[in-house]
This record gives structure tokens, C-alpha cells and sequence, in this order.
């Protein structure tokens, strides 16, 4: 499963990207028109959650001067235009934006929401991105990773415990904003993840002072 560090390209970033190749890839958001890194994998959020946390209107201006400056570098999805929380509101923007999103042949991520079953999804959806609130995520999660195998992707995931969630109902990828905002524990849980994970082992181990945090966690640990 892919790891994918929302809006966060710094050292410490920099450095797990090296040490586990393939294993990460970064999620632009709309609201920062920052070129993506050449040779990373990454994808292009719409910036209408982050809009929702802040109460602003999402207007959809930045989303579509991001596609036009950079949809052509080809990002692995981008995220359509969705409505936090609502369902009925999500499948008409599916309706009305997806068009224009085809015409930069990307693929398309469409947002799940409460309420919606995976008979809601899309059949030109190339993904389908888990958000809605949180407990209906996790309840909901394991139905649409039976009903779109390698197809699903989990919005907001920021601990330990939920990596090893998402991962075991067959997820593809995640996102989140938490792993890299100064607490350490929660940067190892993502070191203890990837090196649990991966088929590699960790190499460079000594040059990373994050990487000396690692050790093998108990199940208590994985929260």
C-alpha cells in the first residue's frame, strides 16, 4: 500500500521517499500551486476539504489552473470535485465537472461519501477515494475494497493502527497531513509500517535520526 504524505515535500519527507522507494508518492492539494518533484509518483487533490475546514466556498479556480499548469506531468489520479458529507451533492459535481477533467486524460478519483453504497460509484471512476466522516470510513471500508479491488483509496489516515486498517481491507493507497508535524512517535508508526511492509529492508538506517525512533511495535502500540 502506497503512503501518500499530503501537502509535504520537506527533509524528513525527502529522506523516506529515498529509503523506501515505491512505497510513497505525494498528494497535491488545489489550494498550493507547487510543481510536482520530477520522478515521484503523485496526485492532485481538489482542495474542497481543505476549504471545508477553513468555512471558505470551494469556487474551484485553483484546481483548474493547477490541471492546466501541470495535468500534462501526469499525476497517478485526480481527486473530482466532491461535497463533504453529502451524497446527492457528490454525484451531481461527479456529473458536472468529470467532463471537464477528461479533457486533460487524467484519471479520475471519485470521492465516496456517507450514505453511498458501491452501487453510487461511477463506471468512468478510475479510483475510488474513502472519505465521508470518520466513522463511516472505517465501517463502510472493507465493502468497497471487496467491491473495486485495487481501486481504493483512504482519505485521512494518520496513525499506526489505521495504516495496518486500510492496508488489510486492500487499500492501494492512503493520504494524510499528521505524519510530519513534529511528533515523533507518530513519524516512527510510518517508519514501523513501511519497514513491516516492504519487501526491502531499511537501508542508511544511522544517517536518519527519525529512523532511530524504530522498533518493532506491539499490538497495544498501534494506535
Amino acid at each position: 500500500m502506497i503512503v501518500m504524505p499530503s501537502n509535504n515535500s520537506g527533509q524528513v519527507c525527502s529522506e523516506i521517499f529515498r529509503k523506501y522507494p515505491g512505497r510513497l508518492a505525494h498528494l497535491h492539494s488545489a489550494d498550493s500551486l507547487r510543481r510536482p518533484k520530477f520522478g515521484l509518483d503523485w496526485s492532485l487533490d481538489n482542495g474542497v476539504f481543505g476549504a471545508f475546514t477553513r468555512g471558505v466556498p470551494w469556487d474551484g479556480t485553483n484546481f483548474y489552473e493547477w490541471l492546466d499548469e501541470f495535468g500534462h506531468l501526469k499525476p497517478n489520479w485526480v481527486v473530482i470535485p466532491d461535497a463533504v458529507g453529502d451524497r446527492d451533492k457528490t454525484l451531481k459535481m461527479w456529473d458536472e465537472h468529470s467532463p471537464s477533467v477528461a479533457q486533460f486524460n487524467v484519471p479520475m478519483a471519485f470521492v465516496a461519501q456517507d450514505g453511498m453504497t458501491p452501487k453510487d460509484v461511477p463506471n468512468n471512476a478510475d479510483i475510488v477515494f474513502i472519505g465521508g466522516s470518520t466513522n463511516w470510513k472505517w465501517a463502510n471500508l472493507q465493502v468497497f475494497c471487496d467491491a473495486f479491488p485495487n481501486m481504493v483509496h483512504v482519505g485521512r489516515v494518520n496513525t499506526i493502527k489505521n495504516l495496518f486498517r486500510a492496508h488489510h481491507a486492500g487499500a492501494i493507497s492512503v493520504d494524510g497531513t499528521g505524519w510530519f508535524r513534529g511528533d515523533q512517535k507518530q513519524l516512527a508508526g510510518l517508519y514501523n509500517y513501511l519497514a513491516e511492509t516492504s519487501t526491502t529492508p531499511l537501508v542508511g538506517v544511522d544517517d536518519c535520526f527519525y529512523c532511530l525512533l524504530y522498533t518493532s511495535p506491539s499490538p497495544r502500540d498501534r494506535t
